[in-house]
């Protein structure tokens, strides 16, 4: 029996179990959640709360409320399940989730209650009811929980019912609570029903062996009373009176036996028409009015057949509205509009679309972001034929592009066949957008499958546009680029040609014949002055865009896939086909960097906003993070799923990823934009395996938690952090580590004092009025006698006092500052190292006053201990600008007398050592500084 949870600490341990466990993260990027899953083949359910409704969807591992007047998305369950959801049903405020032999009770997307059945076997149908849960195991099993006393959650496993026999009976289909039918429930086989109570335990009643001819595929209870629908493997459903255990009336033929159509969901409408609708496997819904025994209508293709047809169509209690879902990704509403009422009849308008929420049904193959303006938006396109604008942050705002032919100029639609779900256009290899003239006419291009023609579409619109872009030489389009202007749309041919076309009015405009094979990447600078573009025969081609002109041209090593263009560097990223990427700097057209990691074809690259880095990824299932500045692999993982696409986000503040399976758009946050991340290289062993983003973040992180979290790995590499050293080699010249404005204040400190001086000369106040002849100070003055600070002077006088008193009586006192004193121990010990730390950090102020303080009477011994200091300084090759200041200064203040005694032998032999030392470091100095000017200018002209 499993013992009920009280305790939210026990709550928590139980949800932190069902949790998998993340393995070591990517120091730059974090898993943040799934964009585009709205559902699966796992039937919905449908809750109540007062007059509102709410439905729940399951996306794999996790689970999505929405409301149903709306579809807008309210609570994603917080922690996914061990293994896939297989049912899900709802009742009131809690979510009933079965995975596994395991059932989660979920409150508002949090886990409140685990459930465990005593079965080694996968839940397949729960059906909450009054104070019990029922569910059905695929062994035939029938468990009941009870709530205890007190509690709001059957928790406890009252009975187990184990009637069923599967491999007598079949697999359990269906399981319903008929009205009015106290503790009793309905389990139907693939043979036959099942009437149990659940209180007692005992079976009532099992429909005769015969009694069906076709198998079951599901069971649906009526508003009537005794009477339930159940549908068949062969498109018929039947009304079965469980009073009497016979079938009422003829079988409902929903879909003809040559069809292979199955029943998979039934429901009757309970708002005053007596409808039944027939959920079917080919994807159909089939509308069925009782009383006239007639067909209402048949709504083709409510779902794709290829992906299981429609997993659920119910009604919503007491309204005229439909909702379905099936494995295409897709959730939808239909509604009946009222009854049209004649003189004779009444007429019962088909269903019409109501709203709807959906996503890919394959794979994505092509992603794109917008600009900055629009970058919570994202352009997908999928295998299966759609394409679609999905947002970041809402996703209600989610839309598919239409793929209808827009009128003509007349208002009236062009002549040929209307786009239907089967006859979509081909599948989209690349997408090319601009918004500088949304709005104005087209600014989104895209390359189709085996098509010679690029296609135009409205962003704003969210349509197809009005032309067709024809590759100049007939090859099928490969690759597409629009300008940034937004005026110009490129088109990249299989057999090399490259045509511009002018989007305002689809005419083409120029024609470029560089490449012999295909043409995988084209592209324009932000200026359109240079064009670049790379082919399948290895070749880079440069052009003047303005002037229409050819530039030149890079033979690469092996052919190019695909390329990226960074257009405020001018830099551009090639992936080839020996497994590298080659960067090549389209100013000088040389190639500036070559990227070798990969162990299997590169499959897409992206640069990151501000150009340092690239991100690439590989059929070997690695996601690699390169640094331009150094050249190597700063961060990589392994994917448990291979990526086919990977884009920065405009900002850089998120990275999304496609893969060869799974229908949405991985997202990754950036924690670069909330700490700095090391530029050390990776090796390929030292890489870490990460989890790919789920729909609930489960596993991943927020926008913040790069902000807020240390990895163990962050730590060991600040534990491990080289520290700057004060001087690399005690032969290399070495500038001041400190602040540079202290350099600029030695060199300028009489203009600055200069600067600083008063403009005019203090003001004498004016006279007081009487009524304020009564200063602050006199005020204060007494204020302060009052509490004692006369005592404090006269202690003071005293204290003063007794040090004349000493000095008097001849005890040693030292007068000398603490920059004399040390320059003097200096000069008898011929060390003025402590001289030298005391002058580099005594402030701009100090260092002049004490300069100006230097004896300047023969003999000038102090002045040529100075002068000596400086030269042990310069010995060092430490703080060399510092000290080149502080005697700049010492010439600025003493020239005139060092002029005036010239027969100073040791000033003198002081100042010519300081001369020799100078001038040898200066020339040192000026031979590197152009031996490194002249590589830097050898390196960017090669």
């Amino acid at each position: 029996m499993v013992e009920p949870i009280d305790k939210r600490r026990k709550l928590d341990d139980e949800a932190k179990s069902v949790k998998t466990k993340t393995p070591r993260a990517s120091k730059i990027f974090s898993p943040f959640r799934v964009l585009g899953n709205v559902s699966n083949e796992t039937p919905f359910a449908i809750g109540t709360l007062g007059s509102t409704f709410y439905i729940v969807t399951s996306v794999g591992r996790s689970f999505q409320i929405y409301d149903a007047a709306t579809l807008h998305l309210l609570f994603v369950s917080q922690s996914q399940t061990p293994s896939k959801i297989t049912c899900l049903a709802a009742h009131s405020h809690f979510v009933f989730a079965g995975y596994s032999n395991k059932i989660g009770i979920y409150k508002r997307g949090r886990l409140e209650h685990l459930l465990e059945a005593p079965t080694s076997e996968t839940i397949t149908h729960i059906l909450p009811f009054g104070e019990y849960l029922v569910a059905t195991a695929s062994d035939g099993d029938v468990f009941v929980f009870k709530k205890p006393s007190g509690k709001k959650i059957a928790s406890e496993l009252y009975t187990t019912l184990k009637g069923i026999n599967t491999a007598i009976d079949g697999s359990i289909v269906g399981l319903i609570h008929p009205p009015t039918y106290l503790n009793k429930i309905v389990v139907a086989t693939t043979s036959g029903l099942i009437l149990f109570n659940i209180r007692t335990g005992k079976l009532l009643f099992r429909s005769p062996a015969q009694q069906f001819t076709e198998t079951i595929s599901c069971v649906e209870a009526a508003p009537v009373l005794d009477i339930i629908a159940v549908g068949t493997t062969t498109g018929g459903v039947y009304l079965y009176n469980l009073k009497k255990g016979k079938v009422l009336g003829k079988k409902i033929v929903a879909a003809p036996e040559e069809a292979s159509a199955k029943v998979v969901s039934l429901s009757f409408r309970t708002d005053g028409s007596p409808h039944l609708v027939a959920g079917l496997s080919t994807g159909d819904l089939f509308f069925f009015d009782l009383a006239q025994q007639a067909r209402v209508h048949i709504l083709r293709n409510a779902h794709k057949e290829i992906h299981g047809g429609v997993a659920s169509a119910k009604f919503l209690n007491g309204q005229p509205i439909v909702v379905t879902n099936g494995g295409d990704n897709h959730l939808k509403e239909y509604v009946f509009d009222p009854t049209l009422s004649t003189s004779n009849s009444s007429i019962v308008s088909p269903p019409r679309h109501l709203r709807s929420r959906g996503g890919h049904s394959a794979p994505p193959v092509a992603i794109e972001f917008p600009d900055e303006e629009k970058s919570h938006f994202i352009y997908s396109a999928s295998r299966d034929k759609s394409f679609w604008a999905f947002s970041l942050r809402k996703d209600a705002q989610a839309q598919e592009m239409s793929q209808r032919i827009p009128k003509s100029k007349n208002g009236k639609r062009q002549a040929g066949p209307v786009q239907s779900m089967r006859e979509k256009f081909p599948e989209i290899i690349a997408i090319a957008s601009s918004q500088a003239r949304e709005g104005d006419w087209e600014n989104v291009l895209t390359a189709h499958k085996d098509e010679p023609f690029a296609r135009t579409w409205d962003s704003r619109n969210k349509r197809v546009g009005r032309f067709n872009l024809n590759t100049i030489d007939n090859g099928m389009v490969k690759s597409v680029c629009i300008s940034q202007c937004g005026n110009f749309g490129l088109v990249g041919s299989a057999q090399g040609g490259i045509g511009v076309y002018n989007l305002q009015s689809g005419t083409v405009r120029k024609r470029y014949v560089l490449h012999k094979k295909a043409v995988t990447g084209v592209a324009i600078d932000g200026m359109n002055r240079k064009m670049v573009s790379c082919g399948l025969d290895g070749i880079v081609g440069f052009y003047d865009f303005t002037q229409s002109k050819y530039l030149g041209k890079l033979q690469l090593d092996a052919p190019v896939t695909s390329m990226v263009y960074h257009k405020s560097s001018d830099l551009i990223a090639c992936a080839l086909d020996d497994l590298s990427i080659v960067i090549v700097d389209v100013t000088t057209q040389k190639v500036v960097r070559v990227l070798i990691g990969h162990t299997n074809r590169i499959t897409s690259l992206d640069f990151s906003p501000d150009g340092r880095w690239i991100v690439s990824v590989s059929l070997d299932a690695t996601l690699r993070t390169w640094d331009l500045p150094t050249g190597g692999c700063i961060d990589g993982v392994r994917l448990p799923v291979v990526a086919t696409g990977v884009k920065f986000s405009p900002i850089g503040d998120m990275l999304a990823t496609t893969h060869v399976s799974g229908n949405g758009i991985s997202l990754w946050t950036n924690r670069a934009q909330f700490k700095p991340i090391s530029t050390r290289h990776v090796e390929e062993e030292d890489f870490s395996t990460i989890l790919l983003p789920t729909a609930s973040g489960d596993g991943g992180s927020t926008l913040l938690d790069g902000a807020l979290e240390e990895d163990e790995e962050d730590e060991t590499i600040n534990a491990q952090s080289y520290s700057t050293l004060d001087q690399i080699d005690d032969s290399l010249v070495t500038l001041s580590l400190g602040s540079r404005s202290k350099y600029s204040n030695l060199i300028h400190l009489d203009v600055i004092k200069q600067r600083n001086k008063p403009k005019e000369a203090p003001k004498k106040p004016g006279n007081t009025p009487f009524f304020l002849t009564l200063g602050g100070e006199a005020v204060g003055d007494r204020a302060s006698v009052a509490e004692g600070k006369a005592a404090e002077s006269s202690k003071q006088v005293s204290e003063e006092a007794e040090g004349l008193r000493n000095l008097k009586n001849g005890e040693s006192h030292d007068f000398e500052s603490k920059f004399t004193k040390l320059l003097r121990q200096g000069s008898e010990q011929s060390d003025y190292s402590e001289f030298l730390k005391y002058l580099i950090g005594a402030s701009p102020a100090v260092i002049d006053l004490e300069i100006r303080s230097l004896n300047s009477f023969p003999p000038l011994n102090e002045m040529a201990s100075f002068v000596e200091a400086l030269n042990q300084g310069l010995r060092s090759n430490k703080d060399f600008e510092l000290f080149q200041a502080v005697f700049s200064m010492y010439l600025k203040n003493h020239g005139d007398v060092i002029h005036n005694n010239a027969d100073e032998t040791a000033l003198n032999d002081a100042l010519e050592k300081w001369s020799e030392l100078n001038s040898e470091r200066e020339q040192k100095m000026d031979e590197l500084v152009k031996y490194c000017s002249g590589v830097i200018n050898f390196l960017s002209s090669v």
